[in-house]
């Protein structure tokens, strides 16, 4: 009990001092709980909307899956007799044929696309008694023809459709031009996608391709029949290649499908809350580290008195806990508007999600509670430990913080050691001789080396410190060199508050080269081996309208047709590979210049010929001359005859095989044909404007689809890795957040215990303006110094994961200095405005208070 009341008087005696340190351990639970509460809110979405769709029974072809469309674009079916014997079975209440496809495009009368721009799917059927489990029609009327379709509430509102609009539909198997007669309004939240409806028979021709068939039926159960009885009597009824599933397992099927999506978003996240923990260990360290030097008479008049050093070490921990708990319970709650930030985030940019279904699950703020309070602890031990350590006599001397002047010799032993080891590892992965291998050497040296930097901080402190101190600071006179040997005074406490700054920074410098070096790697690829004068592509593999709208473009001297086929081949070691092999025309081979290693990439485009990549002829030691069997999915099994292997050591179409589309069309019937997932086009010599503006003017009534000539692509690629960038900067945000924090607590801290110091250099005529200036340039000083390690750290990480990317074919490594600068010189304008409070507190001290100060 006296461990305690001690623990929480000295607790509320420091509330100021532990401020800084309470809303480092806030934000980083703030960003777990947030993370949680916000990823557990979508999944109640999702879980709300597929239970309440899904009917007691639905039958689907037996190779049907919800997130994938078959290789020919249009989504597997049944025939309409299998409902007939549907409606016949023992406990079957009603059943009904659903039409859906995700393969379609909906645009508006000025060719706007009116789907998702989160992407989120758009989703085309037919209106069914089913569908009012989910949704209610709450303007018009359900479509009756050919001319009507439906509409979600959200899309309308959103486009601002109303009664009356057309819209055309363009799918795989033709456009459809309609009249909205309906708008249906979700009875759940819709998280984005944009929904339309036709009658049956319109969904049928111009989704299916065919009227008699459905992508699924959907089973009603009678009363007192359970959703697995009435499987299991449909099952036995129909037998035959057909998926049943029950309102759960669909659900749950699902459910699997967003689950591994979100899955990827909730680990990134917390990854990036686990760096502003680690981030924050250092500020708490510093916190309690000089909080104990500053209390050294206290506690050895504690020892004096009887106290124990487990009695003193407890004490400290019990305010570590005291503040863990505070600042966790603080954290929870602010997760929780996070995670309703986020929501209304996603809300702006197309993705609904309503706070009535916010989730908090009991296990949230458990885990909160638990990070922060255990973090806390654990980071406060060590100067626990040392406080122990303060014997009875010094009650007898001032109190104050050692010098320290030197970190312990075993300390920089262990630390040149994993500095070292990490080298060793980043090294070994730059020179592996394969990705994966090097990519696992590649994380033990970042760990090891950022471990190191940590350990040795002190030990470099002195050198660097003096080093950015002589370029920066000695033009300020005797301010300046006060303001060096203030870093210089605790070398451990200088470390521990760069080291914060250090691993934020560090990770922004790696993920700067990396980026950089893979789009100049990806636009280096490009000037060297694409000859295309324009690529098209889009989010939906591209519809015949859109393929012949293409080549009847004036001007273009060729167009390349690219298919993506589903193919089983066996090498002749017998080994079978399933990932498929890729259709193009023979102009192809100009398109893109792959270099080959044995023969002619042209020579593959001939009759049952093709070609493989240099690893997989490698692998299973193939040559040029070789004959392969290849099983097409859909259609029949040829023996192809390899007539070139391309060079792998290539980012773009790494791997590929190439045949013909002619040699494609003789073993796949026309019902199987994939539509092309990209095409390129060649101008006319001299006619390369005229062409670009004619394709653009003819594909304008495909908006899905973008026409690309190559500047466009290659800002194209670095917009697109400027985007998630930026993205990851963001979340790196946190921790440098923290990071601050720490500078601005160590000044503070600082500042309290050089009371008597700043008032004697006062009282001998040192000017307030010439005080705040020497605890900025300090502040400077600490920031740069974590930069400059940071920086050094991330670009080393950052030159050997490209080391990897150059396997995969990004061979160019690209520094970006303004960048590089541009975060060196942010950090000084950090360390300043850390300064400001700590220095503005320092100015306002009364002169004869500070020196009558113990």
């Amino acid at each position: 009990m006296t461990v305690l009341k001690t623990s929480l008087r000295n607790f509320l005696a420091h509330k100021g001092r532990m401020a800084l340190s309470a809303i480092a351990v806030l934000l980083s639970v703030a960003f777990v709980c947030g993370t949680l509460v916000f990823t557990d809110t979508m999944n109640t979405t999702f879980d709300k909307l597929f239970s309440v769709a899904a009917s007691d029974v639905t039958v689907s072809p037996a190779d049907a899956k919800s997130e994938e469309t078959p290789q020919n674009g249009v989504p597997l079916s049944l025939p309409a007799a299998t409902l007939d014997r549907v409606k016949t079975v023992d406990g079957v209440k009603s059943a009904e044929g659903a039409v859906s496809s995700m393969s379609v495009t909906v645009v508006d009368s000025a060719d706007e696309n009116m789907g998702s721009s989160t992407g989120a799917p758009t989703i085309a059927g037919n209106w069914t008694d089913n569908d009012l489990r989910s949704m209610e029609i709450t303007s018009g009327h359900a479509p009756r023809g050919p001319t009507e379709m439906m509409v979600d509430a959200d899309t309308a509102d959103k486009h601002h459709l109303k009664l009356g609009d057309e819209l055309r539909t363009i799918a795989q198997t033709g456009d459809v031009t309609a009249r909205i007669v309906g708008i249906a309004t979700f009875k759940v939240t819709n998280p984005g996608a944009a929904v339309v409806y036709f009658d049956t028979p319109t969904a049928q021709r111009h989704l299916l391709g065919a009227t008699g068939r459905y992508t699924q039926l959907d089973v009603t159960a009678a009363a007192g029949v359970s959703d697995a009885q009435l499987k299991r009597n449909v099952a036995q009824a129909l037998g035959g290649p057909y998926k049943f599933q029950t309102a759960k397992e669909n659900a749950d099927e699902n459910r699997k499908d967003v689950g591994a999506f979100m899955d990827v978003i909730k680990y990134a996240m917390l990854g990036f809350a686990g760096i502003a923990f680690l981030v924050g260990i250092f500020l708490i360290i510093n916190t309690f580290s000089m909080l104990v030097a500053q209390r050294t008479r206290e506690i050895g008049l504690m020892r004096a008195i009887g106290s124990s050093r487990g009695q003193v070490n407890r004490s400290v921990l019990v305010e570590a806990l005291l503040l863990g708990f505070v600042g966790s319970v603080l954290g929870v709650g602010a997760g929780v508007g996070i995670a309703v930030g986020l929501m209304k985030l996603m809300g702006a940019a197309g993705m609904e999600l309503s706070t009535r279904d916010l989730t908090v699950k009991a296990t949230t703020p458990a885990v909160g509670l638990v990070l922060g309070v255990v973090v806390t602890v654990l980071a406060a031990y060590l100067p626990a430990r040392r406080a122990g350590k303060v014997s009875p006599m010094a009650a007898l001397r001032d109190a104050g913080t050692p010098a320290d002047g030197r970190a312990g010799l075993v300390r920089g032993l262990i630390g040149l050691v994993l500095t070292g080891a990490g080298t060793a590892a980043l090294y070994a992965a730059a020179t592996a001789d394969k990705a994966t291998d090097g990519s696992l050497l590649l994380g033990l040296g970042i760990v090891l080396t950022l471990i190191g930097f940590v350990v040795i901080g002190p030990l470099l402190a002195g050198g660097v410190v003096r080093v950015i101190s002589a370029v920066l600071l000695r033009a300020f006179g005797p301010v300046g060199r006060m303001a060096e040997r203030n870093a210089l005074r605790n070398p451990r406490r200088t470390g521990a508050t760069g080291a914060a700054l250090m691993i934020g920074l560090a990770l922004v410098a790696c993920l700067s080269v990396v980026g950089s070096s893979m789009v100049a790697s990806a636009t280096s690829e490009l000037d060297k081996s694409v000859g295309a004068d324009f690529i098209v592509q889009g989010n939906q593999p591209i519809v015949p309208q859109a393929e012949r709208a293409m080549e009847q473009t004036p001007g273009l001297a060729h167009v390349t047709r690219y298919k993506v086929l589903d193919a089983t081949l066996t090498s002749p070691d017998g080994k079978a590979d399933d990932s498929g092999i890729t259709a193009a025309d023979p102009t192809y081979a100009d398109d893109l210049r792959r270099p080959t290693t044995e023969g002619t990439l042209k020579d593959a485009y001939g009759t049952d010929a093709m070609s493989v990549g240099s690893d997989y002829a490698e692998k299973h030691g193939v040559h040029v001359g070789d004959t392969l069997t290849v099983a097409f999915k859909g259609g029949r099994t040829a023996r192809l005859k390899v007539a070139a292997i391309t060079d792998d050591s290539t980012a773009i179409d790494q791997g590929a095989r190439y045949t013909s589309i002619a040699t494609m069309e003789k073993y796949l019937p026309e019902s199987q044909v994939p539509p092309n997932v990209i095409m390129f086009a060649k101008a006319e010599n001299g006619q390369e404007k005229q062409a670009y503006a004619a394709l653009k003017s003819a594909l304008k009534k495909y908006p899905t689809y973008q026409v690309r000539d190559q500047t466009d692509y290659k800002k194209e690629l670095k917009d697109q890795v400027g985007q998630l960038l930026n993205m990851v900067y963001g979340l790196l945000a946190l921790a440098i957040i923290v990071a601050v924090l720490g500078v601005v607590n160590t000044l503070a801290l600082s500042v309290v215990e050089r009371t008597r110091e700043i008032g004697l250099m006062r009282a001998i005529g040192l000017s307030r303006r010439q005080l705040r200036r020497m605890i900025r340039m300090e502040s400077v000083v600490i920031a740069l110094f974590g930069a400059l390690l940071g920086l050094g750290l991330g670009l080393g990480w950052g030159t050997t994961a490209q080391k990897l990317l150059a396997m995969e074919g990004l061979g160019v490594l690209e520094i970006p200095w303004p960048t590089i600068i541009g975060v060196f010189i942010g950090s000084a304008f950090v360390g300043l405005f850390a300064a400001l409070i700590p220095a503005f507190r320092a100015g306002r001290m009364n002169v004869l208070n500070a020196i009558a100060t113990e």
